[in-house]
């Protein structure tokens, strides 16, 4: 299981047991988007190879609204 945690500044990620976090800027360069437009599924897939998404993509701005 993934659990993300969003914040202004990044992304706390725990995967598969591990915790680490993905900055703003990591995030912004792999998906070639400002960090407020990338959406939790788009975070998902830089994590994992082959996530389980789940519902409707939610943009980090409206999570963080």
């Amino acid at each position: 299981m993934t659990t993300l945690a969003f914040d202004d500044k990044g992304v706390d990620v725990v995967y598969e047991g591990t915790e680490f976090r993905l900055e703003q800027e990591l995030i912004e360069e792999a998906t070639e988007k400002s960090y407020y437009d990338v959406t939790d599924h788009e975070v998902l897939q830089i994590v994992a190879e082959q996530p389980n998404l789940q519902g409707e993509p939610r943009r980090i701005g409206d999570i963080l609204d």
